[in-house]
């Protein structure tokens, strides 16, 4: 705006007011405030903290009254019972491979639901838990394929061997794991036989010695446990081969060996004793024992190995 200067005498003039320049700086309290704001904790709590606390308190607050809670409850449940219930979360079939029929059967009265139902109602890992638990079942492969299938692909423990014990017979896999009980050995006529306590837990070492023991196994009628410690071959005929407790198979075949030889098996001999592999000893039967004790003028002998009184003297 231009300045007007009067001239005219007598008249005072008054110079124009000097506009001031506002000074840049920040205030203090502005100062301050923009030091707090770059705070990174300060920031997150204006950001998180306040939006979040009010937001903690408008719920409390509506929560706070029992028939909203009530009806939010109901809400929710309608909601996710609407969504379990669509048609493509519906289970409709059980598809089982690889089981036999006992376990089918087993398994199908495992799950906990009745088909048709919901995807969300049938816990997968739990099922398999419990399934597992069967001794039959060494593996299961559960899953829910598309078009409403629940399918269960079963492997089954392949039974290897019978094992009698005081409570009975039971058939055991290559592992020595249960796989079920039998109540004779007629049952399965084809798996060998082991007894014996402790005799499960060395169902490996059984097994081979059954392999060793191929050009006589037709003879061979079971194995026995002995103290937990080693094994006794049983063969027909009442002969036994005492095997030692380490080593079994390489004496076994050692024993295999001198039989196709000198037909040590066919001979009258009650027992093989290899528990000393250095220095094995054969037990004669009874006739041949009476036969010799005959020769040398001696007391015949009865089955259970005490003297004949009629031979006495």
């Amino acid at each position: 705006m231009p300045v007007v200067i009067d001239h005219r005498p007598g008249k005072q003039v008054t110079p124009p007011p000097v506009k001031q320049r506002r000074d840049p700086a920040p205030s203090r309290l502005q100062y301050r405030l923009e030091r707090m704001w770059l705070t990174p904790l300060y920031r997150r709590v204006l950001r998180v903290g306040v939006p979040g606390f009010v937001i903690a308190l408008v719920a409390g607050l509506w929560l706070s009254d029992e028939d909203r809670r009530a009806r939010l409850s109901d809400g929710v449940a309608s909601v996710v019972t609407q969504v379990q219930s669509r048609e493509e979360f519906q289970v409709r079939t059980m598809t089982i491979e690889g089981a036999s029929p006992v376990v089918d059967r087993a398994l199908r009265a495992m799950l906990p639901v009745d088909l048709p139902a919901s995807s969300f109602d049938i816990d997968l890992p739990a099922l398999r838990l419990q399934v597992m638990q069967l001794d039959a079942v060494e593996s299961i492969d559960l899953r829910i394929k598309p078009g409403g299938i629940l399918s269960a692909v079963v492997k089954e423990r392949e039974p290897a061997i019978l094992w009698r014990h005081a409570r009975g017979i039971e058939i055991l896999d290559a592992s020595g794991h249960r796989v079920a009980s039998v109540t004779s050995r007629e049952v399965r006529p084809e798996l060998p036989l082991i007894s014996g306590e402790g005799a499960d837990r060395m169902t490996e070492e059984a097994l081979a010695l059954i392999d060793a023991a191929g050009p006589i196994l037709p003879r061979v009628r079971g194995l026995v446990r002995r103290g937990e410690r080693r094994w006794d071959l049983v063969l027909d005929h009442g002969q036994r081969i005492l095997l030692p407790e380490t080593g079994a198979v390489i004496a076994l075949e050692a024993a295999i060996t001198l039989d196709r030889a000198e037909d040590m098996l066919g001979r009258d001999i009650s027992a093989v004793d290899l528990r000393d592999p250095s220095r094995p000893v054969l037990r004669l039967g009874i006739d041949a024992r009476n036969t010799i004790r005959q020769a040398r003028g001696l007391p015949l002998l009865g089955p259970d190995g005490s003297v004949l009184p009629e031979t006495e003297g």
